[in-house]
C-alpha cells in the first residue's frame, strides 16, 4: 500500500505492517516530551514530508498540539493513523471510557486508530482493562487495540482475555537491547512489534560499529538504526526530531537494505544492562 506524498519529495513511502487486521503504517513519529507550538508545528512538517503514523499518549500531555497539527496539515484525518495510550490512572471502569472521550476531544478526532495500555498494573484487573479496550472499540471510538511495555506473560494473558485481536505492543527496543524474547512472543500472537527509544537516548550516535556501517552505506547513523529496526520481520519503529530539517532523512530508510552480516553486527551490540526505561511501580517483570 503507498502513501502519497508530497509531489516534489524524492523519499520512498513507509509501506504498512499488516496485523492481526490493522495496517500500520511502518515508521511513526513520537511525541514524546514535545509541546506547544513548536509541536504543533512538527506534526504539520511531518506530514507534509510523508509521516502519516503519529504516536502520543495522554499522560504526556500533548494531544492537543497533535490534534492541531493534524488539522492543520491539510492531510485528510483518514490519511494520518494516530495512536494514543491510555496512563494507568484511567484503567479504573469509572473512569477509562470517560478518558478515551476526552483524548479523541483533544485529539480533534471522532476515532483514535490505535489505543494501547501504556503500562501493565496490578490495581485494576487485567481483565477489566482488556474489557474496557474491547469496549470502545464495540462503541465506534476505536479502530484497534493493544498493549505497551507487557512482558510475554502478560501479552499471553491479555491476548486470551480479549475478543478483539490485539495489534501491537509497544516496547523499548533498541541496538543495546536485546529484546528476542518478547519480539517472538509478539510475533506469533501475529501482531506488530512498535519500537520505542530506538536512538538509546543519544547513545547511537557514538557507537563505532554505526559509524562505520553508517560509513559504507553513506547514510546517517539515525537511518542505519531505524533501518535495522524496520528491516526485522513486523516491526514498527518510533522516530522523534524537534529539528524539521532531519524529518526527511529519518523517513528516507525504505530505499536501502542492510546486509545480513550488518543485521548481525547490530544486534550484537546488545548488553545485559541495556535497558534505559524501567520506571519503578509500573515496570513489569522483564523478560
Amino acid at each position: 500500500m503507498q502513501i502519497d506524498i508530497d509531489s516534489h519529495s524524492t523519499v520512498v513511502p513507509a509501506p504498512y505492517i499488516n496485523a492481526n487486521g490493522a495496517a500500520i503504517p511502518a515508521l511513526g513519529y513520537g511525541t514524546y516530551g514535545m509541546h506547544g507550538t513548536g509541536l504543533v508545528r512538527m506534526i504539520q512538517a511531518a506530514l507534509k514530508t510523508g509521516f502519516r503514523h503519529i504516536d502520543t499518549a495522554q499522560v504526556y500531555g500533548n494531544e492537543a498540539e497533535v490534534g492541531e497539527g493534524v488539522a492543520l496539515s491539510g492531510i485528510p484525518r483518514s490519511e494520518v493513523f494516530i495512536t494514543t495510550k491510555v496512563w494507568v490512572a484511567n484503567y479504573p471502569p469509572s473512569r477509562f471510557a470517560l478518558s478515551v472521550d476526552e483524548s479523541r476531544r483533544s485529539l480533534r478526532t471522532s476515532y483514535i486508530d490505535l489505543l494501547l495500555l501504556h503500562w501493565p498494573t496490578d490495581a485494576v484487573p487485567l481483565a477489566d482493562q482488556i474489557g474496557a479496550l474491547n469496549a470502545v472499540v464495540q462503541s465506534g471510538k476505536v479502530r484497534h487495540i493493544g498493549v505497551s511495555n507487557f512482558n510475554k506473560a502478560l501479552l499471553q494473558q491479555a491476548v486470551q482475555l480479549s475478543e478483539t485481536p490485539l495489534v501491537t505492543n509497544q516496547f523499548e527496543y533498541h541496538p543495546y537491547l536485546s529484546q528476542s524474547a518478547i519480539v517472538a512472543a509478539t510475533r506469533s500472537a501475529g501482531m506488530a512489534v512498535t519500537a520505542y527509544c530506538g536512538m538509546a537516548v543519544g547513545r547511537v550516535f557514538s557507537d563505532p560499529t554505526l559509524k562505520e556501517i553508517a560509513s559504507r552505506y553513506e547514510k546517517a547513523i539515525s537511518q542505519v538504526v531505524l533501518r535495522w529496526l524496520v528491516q526485522q520481520d513486523g516491526v514498527v519503529a518510533l522516530s522523534r526530531t524537534t529539528n524539521e530539517n532531519r524529518l526527511a532523512d529519518n523517513l528516507a530508510v525504505f530505499d536501502f537494505e542492510l546486509a545480513s552480516k550488518d543485521m548481525a553486527a547490530i544486534h550484537n551490540l546488545a548488553q545485559p544492562n541495556g535497558r534505559i526505561v524501567s520506571p519503578p511501580g509500573l515496570s513489569p517483570r522483564w523478560d
